[in-house]
């Protein structure tokens, strides 16, 4: 029997990339989800899980948020309409938000940076977005003691 597209369960599966280091190496005040321009095959490539995040981080433009160095693959049957992989992507954000995240990273410190991108139930991929300040070496040290501490607390007593 024919099942719309709809009915196919992988179709309402969250699919996620998500930037682990981001959370490594920036304690993140406030995030924001915002939706990101995306081309055909920019789309189909996410689809099949080509992104990377290496270094990549947002900046404003004549008051609008971009961003730069997120690298989505070319998608393998695009023909000359295929993408730049490292093209830059403008962010759609309200206004309200973008004053509040310019004022934020005018600030000494802080930096807009993208934590993971996903797809909705209504099948549009969205970026995470977090705004936060850098961690220094003897943050992230203790941090790690922390994660440890913790996980030899729950070994020894079975939680």
């Amino acid at each position: 029997m024919y099942s719309s597209r709809k009915d196919d369960i992988s179709y309402f599966c969250r699919m996620e990339i998500s930037n682990r280091k981001a959370y490594h190496d920036y304690f993140f005040e406030t995030k924001y989800i915002a939706g990101i321009a995306l081309s055909g095959t920019e789309v189909k490539s996410l689809r099949s899980g080509k992104a990377s995040f290496i270094d990549s981080y947002c900046y404003f433009h004549h008051g609008e948020l971009f961003v730069k160095n997120l690298h989505i693959s070319e998608y393998s049957y695009g023909t000359y309409n295929n993408h730049e992989p490292m093209q830059e992507r403008k962010l759609l954000l309200n206004r309200k938000e973008l004053t509040k995240l310019e004022a934020k990273t005018k600030e000494k410190g802080y930096s807009i940076i993208p934590l993971k991108i996903f797809l909705t139930e209504k099948g549009i991929f969205k970026l995470e977005i977090g705004l936060g300040k850098g961690k220094k070496s003897y943050d992230k040290r203790e941090v790690i003691k922390e994660r440890e501490s913790d996980r030899d607390i729950k070994r020894k007593y079975g939680i």
